[in-house]
């Protein structure tokens, strides 16, 4: 179980499935690291794609699971904007771009759809740019 309550779900994907959603070069690597045997459809869990390929093939992966991945997404994005949150000091109060994280946290737990997700991406991006360019 996790922490929330609920079941802990392995995200998996395939070479099939990477290969539909038009994996890049390193994907030749990974069909080697995992040897000639390896199932074309057999599942990959995507703790396998991070230890063989690294955290750039791994993400993604998110968008070829079998399963739905966007809530862990979601929940990466919130980590993932905090983690850069010292770069965008230069931000004016009311441009506070770690509002994203919160907002992302709350669309992958359901509590806002996926309208409002975009609207406030769309918004924190603009932003985000603006403070990066200069």
């Amino acid at each position: 179980m996790a922490a929330g309550g609920g079941a802990v779900t392995a995200l998996t994907t395939s070479l099939y499935r990477m290969r539909r959603f038009r994996a890049c070069h390193s994907y030749a690597h990974l069909v080697e690291a995992l040897g000639p045997d390896f199932g074309d459809k057999a599942p990959i869990n995507l703790l396998t794609i991070l230890e063989l390929n690294g955290v750039e093939d791994c993400m993604w992966a998110l968008r070829a699971t079998e399963q739905d991945s966007d809530a862990v997404a979601g929940l990466m994005a919130g980590e993932f904007i905090k983690a850069i949150l010292p770069t965008l000091e230069r931000c004016p109060k009311g441009e506070q771009p770690e509002c994203l994280a919160d907002v992302a946290r709350a669309f992958a737990l359901g509590q806002i759809d996926a309208t409002e997700w975009e609207a406030a991406k769309t918004a924190q991006t603009k932003i985000i740019e603006k403070y990066l360019a200069k």
